[in-house]
């Protein structure tokens, strides 16, 4: 498996930069995961009512919902967990990319997605694990620099450089164990 990080600002483009990059990578005959960081305390994948909501509400800590074509996980946490994406990369069945949306701070190798207009400090002058910035305007990147700056409305050139660089992108489970 490979796996590239997006991260960047709310507002900042990553997941329509990552449904794109989905659509692309596929079209290249990949298999495609994806893993995200949801910022807010509380979220819902099932809703009220629902036979996996009321388990929860029952005290379950998780609930497994599948069918012939879906299966969905839900774990209940009874105090507050940071939890790494290495251990929500080691959940992912096989597949040849995993992309990692959010999780800023993780120690996996990403994409800054940055736009000037929000007004938020650039990440890639900073952070060693930054290995792309993908912009709306290149000209307004706060500081030069040498890592390949990608075009938002352009996400093919984005496919095309991790195809063409997969090996670097290359995740060893066992150095994130």
């Amino acid at each position: 498996m490979k796996v590239i990080g997006l991260a960047g600002y709310s507002g900042s483009g990553k997941t329509t930069l990552i449904e794109q990059l989905i659509a692309g990578l596929k079209a290249a005959g990949q298999r495609v995961s994806v893993v995200k960081h949801a910022h807010k305390d509380s979220f819902d994948i099932d809703h009220p009512g629902k036979d996996s909501w009321r388990h929860r509400q029952a005290g379950a800590l998780e609930v497994v919902v599948a069918n012939a074509r879906r299966m969905a996980l839900i774990r209940e946490f009874p105090q507050p967990v940071e939890i790494e994406p290495h251990a929500l990369l080691a959940e992912l069945a096989d597949c040849d990319w995993a992309l990692v949306e959010g999780f800023k701070h993780g120690d996996l190798p990403k994409i800054e997605v940055f736009r000037a207009a929000l007004g938020r400090a650039a990440m890639y002058p900073h952070d060693p694990f930054v290995v792309g910035v993908a912009t709306d305007d290149p000209a307004a990147l706060p500081d030069p620099t040498g890592l390949p700056v990608f075009a938002l409305d352009a996400p093919q050139a984005l496919v095309d450089h991790l195809l063409a660089n997969g090996e670097r992108f290359h995740y060893d489970p066992a150095r994130h164990g």
